[in-house]
């Protein structure tokens, strides 16, 4: 019976240094999570029988350390989560392996060829939430987007008097402030839009603009002219909404502006212009990739404009130690795991992403290599039990 029961704990030692040495092997994976095995008593009825390994749990909860690489697609979950994968059969597998790059139809894959899962964006570049696919990203260039709107905030100085001349932007005593505005053309040329303001009574002040120099006319062949009329608190009364300019510029599409004032101010202080934001920007060359903590990525362009390119989504299980190891340090999903839930990272049980890093394996290698001295001295007891078995068994049969 001794040579049965020292047996089964050589198989248990063997199994639980296979466990370690995978372990070790793996110190340097990206990702790899460490697996210890469970041992378990043997009983027949109430005669012991030995030991036998009851599973190998892995060590799914804790994470590893993050070592920078400075490449973007590089990722790494700073807390809960796995990232979804997808290879062009339908399979489906997690991971906490982030490194990612692009195939040559600009999918975002891993190293094995299987498509990071996330959030895409429709044609207009809004995120379509809701809708899990392949994260394909955008090569093309940004092509030249025309202004259409400009948001401005500014605070007219009320201690300011009434100009004693006529308006004309030549002359610096017809008129109390201005400002200039870059805007751009349908082809994506540069423009100024410069706005003068005139104090005409209390409370009430007019705008005049110009493009490149030359005054905004209306249709009627007249400069355009916008009163701006305040509250006796110094806020604004009129005009409520968007001031719609209207003009034509050589060679290109009609420019259409919406100037909104809303906001602006007329206090007893000097002028100041807290917000000026207009739309439209030059054509761009795409010059690199940026993802954002909720896992938003981003085309960043040589026009310091940038464009959504998708959103990657992470998931968690219930019982994530029920989840099936397979090659490539991935997971796939069991009925012991439940089913995925899906997120974003940084809400709820969800980690934020971490851009340009990876996430290093966690073993401790000093506790690996304490569990291997154990596990040798483990084994080297159980075969001292066949060893004295035998020579017992040698014993009685020269007493024979």
């Amino acid at each position: 019976m001794s040579f049965n029961i020292a047996l089964t704990g050589l198989t248990a030692v063997n199994d639980q240094l296979n466990t370690i040495s995978h372990n070790i092997a793996n110190a340097g994976t990206t990702g790899f999570k460490s697996s210890r095995t469970e041992f378990g008593s043997v009983y027949a009825d109430s005669q012991a029988m030995g030991v036998e390994v009851l599973a190998t749990t892995q060590s799914i909860s804790q994470g590893g350390t993050l070592v920078s690489t400075g490449r973007s697609l590089d990722l790494a979950i700073s807390g809960g989560g796995f990232f979804i994968t997808r290879s062009t059969s339908g399979e489906t597998q997690y991971t906490r392996a982030g490194v990612f790059g692009s195939d040559r139809s600009n999918y975002i894959v891993n190293a094995a060829g299987q498509r990071l899962q996330g959030y895409p964006v429709d044609a207009a570049g809004n995120l379509v939430v809701g809708t899990v696919s392949d994260l394909k990203l955008n090569s093309s260039n940004l092509p030249a987007k025309a202004t259409d709107s400009l948001q401005f905030i500014a605070n007219l100085d009320a201690n300011q008097g009434v100009p004693t001349v006529a308006f004309t932007p030549a002359n610096v005593d017809s008129f109390n402030s201005t400002y200039t505005t870059k805007i751009y053309d349908s082809q994506g040329k540069e423009h100024t839009l410069t706005q003068y303001f005139v104090k005409t009574a209390d409370n009430v002040w007019d705008a005049h603009y110009y493009v490149d120099g030359s005054a905004v006319l209306d249709g009627a062949g007249n400069p355009v002219t916008q009163a701006l009329t305040f509250n006796p608190n110094g806020s604004l009364a009129a005009p409520i909404g968007t001031v719609d300019l209207s003009f034509t510029l050589p060679g290109v599409d009609p420019m259409n502006v919406a100037v909104n004032y809303g906001g602006t101010s007329q206090y007893g202080s000097d002028f100041v212009v807290t917000t000026n934001l207009p739309t439209g920007y030059s054509a761009g060359e795409q010059t690199g990739l940026s993802v954002e903590k909720d896992g938003r990525i981003y085309a960043n362009y040589s026009n310091g404009q940038r464009m959504l390119q998708g959103q990657v989504v992470l998931a968690s299980f219930v019982n994530a130690g029920g989840l099936n190891n397979v090659s490539g340090t991935a997971w796939t999903e069991t009925a012991e795991s439940g089913q995925a839930l899906i997120g974003v990272p940084g809400v709820g049980s969800f980690g934020e992403l971490t851009a340009g890093a990876l996430e290093n394996s966690n073993v401790d290698l000093t506790e690996q290599l304490v569990g291997l001295m154990e596990g040798q001295r483990n084994y080297q007891a159980n075969t001292k039990v066949l060893s004295t078995e035998k020579e017992l068994t040698q014993v009685l049969f020269s007493a024979i």
